[in-house]
C-alpha cells in the first residue's frame, strides 16, 4: 500500500472504511475500501461477494470500477484493500446540499442486462462525477445474482429503502431494487427520505400512509400484515400532491416503481422504455 498517500474518510461501505487516496504510480485519485480481517474468519463473505460483481459488471459505465485488489499488513493488523475508482460525492450528501428538483433522471438498477441485484441501494450507494453528470452505483457487500424469486436473506436493504416482500420476509427478486429506486426517486425531488420507519411494521405503516392499504386483490400477501397488527383504513394520496413539481410521465413510472406487488411492478428494462426517459441517451444501457 505504499504506492498510495491516504487522504480523507469519505464514507463507510458494507465491509469496511473508504478512503479517498492519491495513486502516487498512476498519478490519479482513487479510492480504497479498506476490510479488516481476522485469523479466525479470513475475508468477509461481503468483500468476496462485491469483488466478484464489480468484476462481473466492469463492462458498465454505471457501476462503481474495481481497478485493484491489494493487501497490506501493519502493526500486526491485516487488511484487504479494494482500490476503486474516485467519484466526486455520493447522492445523500448532494441531496443534502441541494433544495427540491424537479424531472430528475434516475439510474436504474444493475439488473436491466444481468440478474444482479444490488440489494442496498440508498443515496449513499450511488456516486456522482459532478462534472460528466454520470451516477454509478456501488457497494455490492450485499449484492448477488438472482434469477427466480426465492427467499432470500430478509437481512438486507436499508430499511427506508425496503421493499414490502423483504419488510414481509417473503420470496424477492430484483424488483427490491426498483422499489428502492422509486424511494430514492421520491428523495431527489422532495429532499427528505419519502418513508422513514423506525422498524419494519412501522416502515410499512409509512408506506401505506401514502399509497393507502393494499387490497388482497392488489397484494394478496397484505393479509400477513393484518394478522400481525390493527390497521385503520389508509387510503393513497396523490402523488402528484407529495411531488408537485414531476409531470405526469414522472408521476406514472414512479407510481409503477412503489407498485406493493413485485409481480406488478415496473422492471428495470421496461422503466427505461418508459416516456420519462425519452430524452436520455439509452445507447450505453
Amino acid at each position: 500500500m505504499e504506492k498510495y498517500e491516504m487522504q480523507e474518510l469519505v464514507g463507510y461501505g458494507g465491509c469496511g472504511k473508504v478512503y479517498r487516496a492519491w495513486d502516487k504510480e498512476k498519478k490519479q485519485m482513487v479510492a480504497i475500501k479498506i476490510a479488516h480481517l481476522t485469523v479466525d474468519d479470513g475475508i468477509p463473505e461481503t468483500a468476496l461477494r462485491e469483488i466478484s460483481l464489480l468484476q462481473s459488471l466492469s463492462d458498465s459505465i454505471y457501476v462503481v470500477r474495481l481497478l485493484n485488489v491489494d493487501y497490506s499488513e501493519a502493526n500486526g493488523k491485516r487488511h484487504l484493500c479494494l482500490v476503486l475508482e474516485n467519484m466526486d460525492i455520493d447522492l445523500k450528501k448532494y441531496i443534502d446540499s441541494r433544495t427540491r428538483m424537479s424531472n430528475v433522471p434516475i439510474i436504474p438498477p444493475s439488473d436491466v442486462k444481468t440478474s444482479v441485484s444490488n440489494r442496498d441501494l440508498k443515496p449513499e450507494n450511488i456516486l456522482m462525477d459532478i462534472s460528466r453528470g454520470i451516477l454509478k452505483l456501488a457497494d455490492f457487500g450485499l449484492g448477488r445474482t438472482i434469477t427466480t424469486p426465492e427467499d432470500y436473506s430478509p437481512e438486507v436493504v436499508t430499511l427506508w429503502y425496503r421493499a414490502p416482500e423483504v419488510l414481509l420476509d417473503l420470496p424477492y427478486s430484483t424488483g427490491v431494487d426498483v422499489w428502492s429506486l422509486g424511494c430514492i426517486f421520491g428523495e431527489l425531488l422532495i429532499g427528505r427520505a419519502l418513508f422513514n420507519g423506525s422498524s419494519n411494521m412501522d416502515q410499512l405503516l409509512c408506506i401505506f400512509s401514502v399509497l393507502g392499504e393494499p387490497s388482497e386483490d392488489e397484494w394478496p400477501q397484505v393479509k400477513s400484515v393484518q394478522n400481525l397488527c390493527q390497521l385503520k383504513e389508509q387510503k393513497p394520496v396523490q402523488l402528484g400532491s407529495i411531488f408537485p413539481n414531476l409531470d405526469l410521465d414522472g408521476i406514472d413510472l414512479l407510481s409503477k416503481m412503489l407498485q406493493y406487488n413485485p409481480t406488478n411492478r415496473i422492471s428495470a428494462a421496461m422503466a427505461l422504455e418508459h416516456p420519462y426517459f425519452d430524452n436520455l441517451d439509452k445507447s450505453e444501457y
